[in-house]
């Protein structure tokens, strides 16, 4: 059993395979945190009472909702700190106060109606502790779901209103932990677009700090991930406590140090971007938030997240393997042309890709980015016979064949605008605001999302498709519905995403062996929710080697490989063309791989290096996909740009040894006369066995791997190195 109830202490305990957490009932109705950490650990002792600290006549001095550690913190219950549920009754006030009532504990878990979140996996059990508020008649039940072997607990919240008047909700976290001291630094990831995922590393202080998106997305400028990590942390020794949230809409990430030098965590919708009505009969599921605590450093919380992701969150692959993409955007852009398209599918599949993707331009008057969108349809002067028979006529060459579409959005020059224009998000009275040349559709209308439905099945149906590029290209301006009344507009980004989400949902189930990519402008919804209703994420707009190897290892230290699209694009500078091209590539592995680029205008010695690329990537794509990363240095902390790590396969030992290692070295600068040394360790090879590099058919000990490889940096800008370490 991962979960246990301690009937005589009234103690709830949840065990993974490394960790702890417990919370127990105090005086018979409050539900008080005791701590969560390495499993085996002592539980810390409790704040003490201080004066000003409100408590209650029949329990006396000796207890306060202001100085203990609770577990989820309510707005004007003498808990003066950042709290987790704020709650607004029919008198008008915001006290909310819920108490014990009962608890179950439920083998596997229950799904969150309308949004995703993760799968149960062997040993998955749920603890559901129900609370109750008998001034409004509302019910709260308290979700922790356990997955043992990958040491995540997750967490969500339902409000039942089982009373008679409606109340509304201003405030809605699905996590709120308190532990006991505050000497962390906050770890989050932060950017903007071109730009995702700049790994920030600052201390905690006493107060209030928020990490929050208010764009209508999960956004590239704040990824709602976020760790704090003892001081001393680095990628194997430390506390690390990191967090997540499984919903691709605003956010807030709150942490509050209180005098006392206690912190609190929240992750969840916030309030200042959220609100919600529930009347009375009503009920609302707040999204999850998942939790994992590494006592081993940076590296076991990565590897924690990646190994979460890929079992119990991301879909089932439609393939055997990964297609390596040839996507049309940076040779076509909005000029699509049939000939040059199935031209490009018959050079392509010679050179080892295996599927081509139209991208934007194929579709109603789409002829640049200021019309067409909204309009789901074949556009005729471009496909006079039909998609149906163009993508026959791509795939006769073997190729598969992909997609690109942007279902959210509408051009004010479109058809569908024209005949509704009340169906794009918009506050009345209130001007639209523009975002290149577009509106959002309002997903919060059923029938919005009930008009695409029947759109794309008309358009897709009888057609070959393999693969959809799902694409999200601006954030949320005039956040308001024109379905929704007047005393539901707070409620309209959180609807749009339950009609973003049931389209996805109807897109996997209406075409199943289809792989769905994700973008937003590259990474700007680069969230777990996205990461649930499609197989990988196109990682950023930003080809460029310089700027790719800080966006990639930033996705890596929360995200895994196993959702990372990586392209190689088209090299600009033409006098170190091939040298560029295996810079960008060696990048590109890290991750699922791709090209972005003109084949038909490719000399033949690129396109014979492309293909020597891709049976290498074949003959590691399982290692990436499914090993476990282990990063050496990190390009935020030197200047020249020099990332390095490695990833290993232990399955085939058994042992828990590495089978296969791939070590990766990027530099975007090099020494440049400093004598730059680093000795690369690989801990997981055996000591005993001896490996073989494949690729200068070098043997080592693993012994001497353990101990580590020295490497000096040479002087060759953009430049990579790779070793494939192989048990002999």
């Amino acid at each position: 059993m991962s979960i246990r109830f301690d009937s005589e202490g009234k103690i709830f305990v949840i065990e993974t395979a490394n960790t702890e957490y417990a919370m127990k009932i105090e005086h018979d109705r409050f539900l008080t945190h005791l701590f969560y950490g390495k499993k085996g650990s002592e539980y810390p002792g409790k704040a003490r009472y201080r004066s000003f600290s409100p408590y209650y006549q029949d329990i006396g001095e000796g207890f306060s909702l202001t100085d203990d550690y609770n577990e989820f913190a309510m707005f004007g219950s003498g808990d003066f700190r950042c709290t987790a549920l704020k709650l607004r009754n029919s008198n008008g006030n915001c006290c909310t106060c819920f108490y014990y009532d009962s608890h179950e504990i439920i083998t596997g878990r229950e799904a969150i109606k309308g949004i995703p979140c993760a799968r149960a996996q062997e040993g998955t059990e749920t603890l559901v502790i129900h609370m109750v508020d008998n001034l409004t008649g509302c019910k709260l039940n308290l979700f922790y779901t356990v997955f043992p072997k990958h040491d995540i607990i997750s967490r969500y919240f339902t409000l039942e209103n089982n009373g008679t008047e409606s109340v509304k909700i201003e405030k809605a976290m699905s996590i709120c932990l308190d532990l006991p001291h505050h000497d962390f630094d906050m770890i989050s990831l932060y950017g903007a677009h071109m730009e995702e995922r700049n790994v920030q590393r600052t201390p905690v202080m006493i107060g209030n700090q928020r990490i929050m998106s208010r764009r209508g997305a999960s956004s590239h400028q704040f990824n709602p991930f976020m760790a704090l990590v003892s001081k001393n942390a680095n990628e194997t020794e430390g506390d690390v406590y990191a967090f997540n949230f499984v919903f691709s809409g605003n956010f807030l990430d709150e942490v509050e140090v209180d005098p006392n030098g206690a912190t609190r965590v929240l992750i969840g919708l916030g309030e200042e971007n959220f609100g919600y009505k529930l009347e009375a009969g009503e009920s609302f599921s707040s999204p999850e938030a998942i939790m994992t605590y590494s006592a081993d450093g940076l590296g076991r919380m990565s590897r924690n997240m990646h190994k979460f992701v890929r079992d119990a969150i991301v879909p089932r692959d439609p393939f055997k393997q990964r297609p390596v993409v040839l996507n049309t955007w940076e040779a076509c852009y909005f000029d699509i042309d049939e000939k040059v398209l199935i031209d490009f599918g018959n050079e392509a599949i010679k050179y080892g890709m295996d599927m081509v993707v139209m991208d934007d331009g194929w579709f109603g008057k789409r002829l640049n980015d200021r019309a067409g969108l909204g309009d789901w349809y074949a556009n005729p002067d471009r496909f006079p016979n039909g998609l149906a028979d163009f993508v026959d006529r791509v795939k006769k060459s073997g190729i598969k064949f992909g997609i690109w579409i942007e279902p959210e959005m509408i051009n004010p020059d479109s058809d569908l605008y024209r005949a509704h224009p009340d169906w794009c998000i918009s506050c009345e009275g209130r001007e639209r605001s523009l975002s290149r040349s577009q509106l959002l559709l309002d997903f919060a209308n059923p029938e919005v999302v009930e008009y695409l439905k029947q759109s794309f099945k008309k358009t897709f149906d009888g057609v070959a498709i393999d693969y959809i590029k799902w694409d999200f290209n601006r954030h949320i301006s005039e956040p308001g519905s024109p379905y929704l009344p007047a005393d539901r507009q707070d409620e309209a980004i959180f609807r749009f995403y339950l009609g973003v989400y049931d389209l996805f949902n109807w897109f996997m189930e209406t075409y199943p062996d289809v792989m769905i990519e994700n973008c937003s402008g590259g990474g700007g919804r680069y969230d777990l929710a996205m990461m649930a209703v499609s197989t990988q994420i196109w990682t950023s707009d930003n080809t460029a080697a310089r700027h790719r190897v800080h966006i990639q290892y930033g996705s890596l230290l929360a995200y895994p490989s196993y959702v990372m699209s990586c392209h190689v694009s088209n090299p600009m500078v033409l006098d170190d063309y091939m040298n560029l091209l295996d810079y960008k590539f060696k990048i590109a592995i890290a991750g699922m791989l791709g090209y972005e680029l003109h084949i038909l205008k490719m000399q033949d010695d690129v396109k014979n290096e492309i293909k020597k690329q891709i049976e290498f990537y074949r003959s590691v794509e399982q290692l990436i996909k499914y090993g476990d990363l282990y990063r050496l240095v990190s390009p935020f902390e030197n200047k020249k740009g020099i990332s390095s790590y490695y990833y290993v396969s232990t399955e085939e030992s058994g042992e828990g040894y590495a089978d296969r290692i791939l070590l990766t070295h990027l530099q975007n600068e090099g020494a440049r006369g400093e004598n730059i040394v680093y000795n690369f360790k690989i801990s997981e090879a055996d000591s005993n066995a001896t490996y073989k590099d494949s690729l200068t058919g070098k043997e080592y000990t693993g012994k001497q791997l353990n101990e580590g490889i020295e490497y000096v940096v040479s002087d060759k800008d953009m430049y990579g190195e790779l070793w494939l370490f192989e048990r002999v």
